[in-house]
């Protein structure tokens, strides 16, 4: 049965590079190597090889073998297995999978038995569901994420097994172990995480192109490479970038008043600054996340003397706004801001407009989901973003 598996796993990598080369050129990159299934009952991966259970795949139409191949080979490339850090590692594999199948399943694949997915977690990432995902829960991957195994000690010669850390080589034939079996790979270090995740998004980024050459690069693929490759900066600090130049002291030759003389010093000049705050009510964006949003704010606002009006949109304006808050007052979330709509931005724009004084900076906190204005402001505009929307114009900050 091995050949007939093996031919049946090559016929699925096949079938992905030429339906779909993005995750075609992904799949070759990971030498296809049988498991035990004592450690491995299914099929996954450590970051370097997919490893498969024979019985698993035979168990597979080749549809759903294209799946499984794809599904580990995304797991790569998006980095799982280097982006976990403080969190649980079984909410983690949850989260995960739910990133990744939505994707899949959206491109017309068909997904293997047991596989998670949930709609609403479509166009996540797996940071947005983690926090969603409850401790103890009963659903479990249908794959073995293999990265974060315990490191093994071999009987036979008292050494660990050593591991490279780029593996484009190899077969399909597993190593055993003096007792016939196949042991588990080694678990990856930090160095090995921070080699591979350079390694596969420089891989995914040749991917992509070879894909958009070919012209089969669309939809929702498209817009994760796009959001994966573009540089990431942590959004607390670009925001606080933003808050602070708006906010700058600076020095100014303007002409003082006849009772201080004639001449003309440069002086320091200080001027309460005055932001516009808008959180998207549509639904995209939770009320935790809001908090941490105005938690950040206030955070930052005292630093550069914020004056903050803060306003809440879905389709409309909430009726129970705008809030203000003065550069010494704490900066919170209201208790009721109504919403849960669709969504327009160009009320808010419009609101302002109606406003005495035009603001030294506006953040938007939303989904990026909705009606825009066909004019851009004015004003400085961030649009701090969940999910991977597109702005056609401002700055835009992407959320994680």
């Amino acid at each position: 049965m091995t050949n007939e598996i093996e031919t049946k796993l090559s016929a699925a990598r096949t079938r992905l590079i030429l339906d779909r080369p993005f995750l075609g050129a992904l799949v070759l990159r990971m030498p296809m190597k049988p498991s035990d299934p004592e450690w491995c009952a299914t099929i996954g991966t450590d970051a370097r090889n997919f490893y498969y259970n024979p019985d698993y795949i035979d168990s597979l139409t080749l549809e759903q073998t294209q799946f499984a191949l794809a599904h580990e080979a995304l797991h790569c490339a998006l980095s799982h297995f280097a982006r976990r850090e403080h969190r649980v590692k079984e909410r983690w594999d949850i989260a995960c999978d739910l990133a990744i199948n939505p994707i899949l399943i959206k491109e017309g694949m068909t997904a293997v038995p047991g596989a998670l997915f949930n709609i609403g977690y479509e166009g996540m990432m797996a940071e947005e569901i983690y926090p969603l995902v409850k401790d103890n829960n009963e659903e479990q991957p249908h794959d073995e994420h293999l990265y974060g195994k315990e490191p093994r000690s071999t009987q036979n010669d008292g050494k660990q097994q050593e591991s490279s850390a780029d593996s484009d080589g190899g077969g399909s034939s597993g190593e055993r172990d003096g007792a016939g079996k196949i042991p588990p790979p080694e678990a990856l270090s930090e160095a090995d995480k921070e080699a591979l995740s350079v390694q596969w998004r420089q891989r995914m980024a040749g991917a992509a192109q070879q894909a958009m050459q070919a012209g089969k690069l669309a939809g929702s693929l498209r817009q994760l490479v796009d959001h994966l490759l573009q540089p990431q900066l942590p959004w607390r600090m670009l925001l606080a970038r933003y808050m602070s130049a708006s906010g700058r002291d600076d020095y100014s030759y303007m002409r003082p008043s006849r009772r201080e003389g004639e001449a003309i010093f440069p002086s320091l000049r200080s001027a309460q600054t005055e932001m516009v705050v808008v959180l998207d009510t549509s639904g995209s964006i939770k009320p935790a996340e809001m908090q941490e949003f105005v938690t950040e704010v206030d955070a930052i606002k005292g630093q550069v003397r914020a004056r903050i009006t803060l306003h809440a949109c879905d389709a409309d304006l909430s009726s129970e706004g705008p809030w203000v808050f003065e550069p010494w007052e704490e900066f919170v979330l209201p208790k009721k801001l109504g919403g849960g709509g669709g969504t327009r931005f160009t009320p808010v724009f419009e609101w302002v407009e109606e406003q005495d004084v035009s603001p030294d900076l506006l953040v938007y906190f939303t989904d990026a989901e909705g009606e825009f204005p066909k004019l851009e402001s004015r004003y400085p505009t961030i649009w701090l973003v969940k999910g991977r929307g597109k702005v056609p114009w401002g700055q835009r900050i992407q959320l994680n």
